[in-house]
């Protein structure tokens, strides 16, 4: 077995629902990160890809039918190149780098691309196909933008409660406060805007063509706890989930260039990271949220290390509440969670997401010279996945 190596990461800015990239299909999205992280390696022969592994939550829309494949046909890349679509929800663009590292470790291919995309504005509204034709009743049309949806009834009613109710009844189990949450987000905001303004994005985000949209647009820099804490709750009277402290809804892609040690040379470029460890985890769908701890500590496990030899930590912000039980849970310095903000503030394209974490994550320990960081993002329905970076910078 040998190992798998990260070589590079793009994405595009990622766009506010209905912003700037609401006129732009998924599958054009998919195409410019894919275009964007192959451009970061000009001396690589694009035949010589074994294999594109793309995440994407959606695929009711212009997502459908392999979207994955789509993108390496839009971007130009050799016909020859094969591409799968992955669905494992928000977790979809970090199964798909998982899948890549995998793929190189068992020597099935020396040079794997992996990302994702989601487009949630232009998530279409759904009909449920009739069994016979002209059924007598009427038919609702369904949102595809996020959540359950056609909820098979089967399903226990206590598992299929909104994302929102889901994290009001975590945050209730870990007695996490409506300030402490407003205070998470209010530095998600603070430290991605002040990231945006160092330059610290400069390298991992490429531009939309035709889109007039330079930084992620959902970013709000002078955020403040008690700015937010005037936001009503938006999923329970009382509660203290708000639109402030939760991740909104987005549209953005992710990309990354992984290859075994030896695909340097073809590559034209060093490894900026070994993929040292990967975890999975699921628990009762509820409690999603929570997920990461397990899947978090199964990953260091496998990389033979402890959370004492962490030095930087990219946590999706899928809720401040979720985030904080998780932090709490492991008992870091939240200090380093998220240093270059989170998706409260960067934004959450489902299947773009775990890329994006994974490529920021590379970039945070290339900056700071530190040896390990670990990625871990939860997943509706009750899963988290996680990996952790070994920095050879």
């Amino acid at each position: 077995m040998t190992s798998a190596f990260l070589y590079a990461a793009a994405r595009t800015p990622f766009g506010r629902f209905g912003g700037a990239l609401a006129e732009i299909r998924p599958d054009d999205l998919a195409a410019t990160a894919l275009r964007g992280v192959l451009n970061k390696a000009p001396g690589l022969d694009p035949a010589a890809i074994g294999d594109v592994y793309w995440g994407c939550a959606n695929q009711a829309g212009e997502d459908n039918r392999n979207v994955g494949r789509m993108a390496v046909l839009l971007a130009g890349l050799p016909v020859t190149v094969p591409a799968s679509t992955i669905n494992r929800l928000c977790g979809s663009s970090l199964d798909a780098a998982m899948m890549a590292s995998r793929t190189i470790e068992s020597g099935d291919a020396a040079v794997v691309v992996a990302g994702g995309v989601e487009s949630m504005t232009r998530a279409p509204w759904v009909l449920p196909k009739p069994s016979r034709a002209f059924p007598p009743g009427d038919v609702t049309a369904v949102s595809t933008t996020l959540g359950w949806r056609l909820v098979n009834e089967g399903m226990p009613r206590e598992w299929t409660v909104s994302l929102g109710e889901a994290n009001e009844m975590l945050g209730e189990k870990f007695a996490i406060s409506r300030q402490r949450q407003d205070e998470f987000a209010a530095r998600s905001h603070r430290l991605a805007g002040a990231a945006w303004t160092a330059g610290f994005y400069d390298d991992l985000v490429v531009a939309v063509p035709g889109v007039d949209l330079t930084r992620d647009e959902g970013i709000r820099p002078g955020s403040t706890p008690e700015k937010l804490a005037g936001l009503k709750p938006s999923f329970r009277l009382g509660g203290t989930i708000t639109a402030g402290n939760a991740s909104p809804l987005n549209d953005g892609a992710s990309a990354l260039l992984l290859g075994s040690e030896a695909a340097a040379q073809a590559i034209g470029s060093a490894p900026l990271a070994r993929i040292a460890g990967r975890g999975t985890s699921a628990v009762e769908p509820p409690m999603f949220g929570y997920a990461p701890v397990e899947a978090a500590d199964r990953a260091l496990t496998r990389a033979g290390i402890t959370w004492a030899d962490v030095a930087a930590v990219e946590l999706n912000e899928a809720f401040a509440v979720q985030s904080l039980a998780c932090v709490d849970a492991w008992g870091i310095d939240p200090g380093i969670v998220n240093a270059k903000g989170g998706a409260i503030a960067l934004g959450h394209p489902l299947g773009a997401s775990g890329a994006r974490i994974l490529g920021t994550l590379a970039g945070r320990l290339r900056e700071s010279g530190d040896r390990y960081g670990v990625a871990a993002i939860c997943i509706g329905v009750g899963q988290a996945l996680a990996v952790v970076l070994e920095n050879l910078l």
